[in-house]
C-alpha cells in the first residue's frame, strides 16, 4: 500500500494556514474513534460537501462515505464500487431527526424497533421521500439506514448536518475489512481521505431489516437478531 500517512499534529498545523487547499492536504490521519477531533471532522465534512469521498471506520467495518445530498460525491463512489445499478448505498445518520429528509414515514412500531436497537449494527429499509438520489435507492424505492454507535461516524453525519453513505471500504465482491493497512490499493487511491480509527470489530456486517412488510424481513443477518422478522 502506498505510505501517504500524516499526522494529527501536522494535520493542525496545515489547517491554521490560510486560505486553505484540499488538494495540498496529506490523504491518511490516525485519529482517535473515541474522541475525534473536531477540527478533523469538520474538514472531512467539508470535503464530502464538496463531493470527495472519504474512508471511516464503523462498529463493524470501515465504511466509505459520500455526501447523499452530492451528485458528484455519488457517482464517485459508485464508480469506485462498480457495484450492480439496483444495489444501492447503505446510509448512516447521526440522529433520528436526520431521516426527516429521507424517509416518508416512521410508524409507531418501526420507532419502537429504532427506541430499542439504535445506535447499533442495525439497517432499516424505510420507504423513501420523493427526491431522494436513485443511487440510495432499492428498485422498490427502499432506503436503508442505521444509526451506527461509532463516534467517528456519528461525528461525520453531524459535522455534515445530512446522512452520510456507508458503504464497505472495498472493491465489489471483495471483503470488508476492519484495518486500514488492509485497504485495496485502488481504494485508497480512489478516495480523498482516509480517516485511520485503529481496528475496527469486524464480525458480521449490520443486519438489515425491511419494516416496510408486516411482520419485518430480515435481508441479511448480521449482529442484532430481531424476533418475529422473518427472512
Amino acid at each position: 500500500m502506498i505510505d501517504f500517512r500524516g499526522s494529527l499534529g501536522g494535520f493542525c498545523r496545515w489547517l491554521s494556514r490560510k486560505p486553505i487547499s484540499i488538494s495540498k492536504m496529506p490523504k491518511l490521519f490516525s485519529i482517535d474513534h473515541s474522541n475525534p477531533p473536531a477540527d478533523l471532522i469538520e474538514h472531512s465534512a467539508q470535503i464530502l460537501a464538496s463531493g470527495g469521498i472519504v474512508v471511516f471506520p464503523t462498529e463493524t467495518f470501515y465504511g466509505i462515505a459520500a455526501d447523499t445530498q452530492s451528485p458528484d460525491g455519488l457517482m464517485k463512489l459508485a464508480k469506485l464500487k462498480d457495484r450492480e445499478a439496483e444495489k444501492p448505498f447503505p446510509l448512516i445518520v447521526s440522529s433520528v431527526s436526520q431521516l426527516d429528509s429521507l424517509v416518508s414515514e416512521i410508524s409507531t412500531f418501526v420507532q419502537k424497533i429504532m427506541d430499542f436497537y439504535w445506535p447499533g449494527p442495525l439497517t432499516l429499509v424505510m420507504e423513501a421521500k420523493p427526491g431522494v438520489h436513485p443511487k440510495l435507492l432499492s428498485n422498490n424505492n427502499g432506503i436503508g439506514v442505521r444509526l451506527s454507535p461509532w463516534p467517528i461516524a456519528q461525528a461525520l453525519a453531524k459535522a455534515l448536518d445530512r446522512a452520510i453513505t456507508a458503504t464497505s471500504a472495498n472493491l465489489a465482491g471483495h471483503p470488508p475489512v476492519s484495518r486500514v493497512a488492509d485497504l485495496d490499493p485502488a481504494v485508497a487511491e480512489a478516495v480523498d481521505l482516509v480517516l485511520d480509527g485503529g481496528a475496527t470489530p469486524g464480525g458480521l456486517a449490520s443486519t438489515v431489516l425491511d419494516v416496510r412488510t408486516d411482520p419485518p424481513r430480515v435481508l441479511r443477518q448480521g449482529p442484532i437478531q430481531i424476533p418475529g422478522a422473518v427472512q
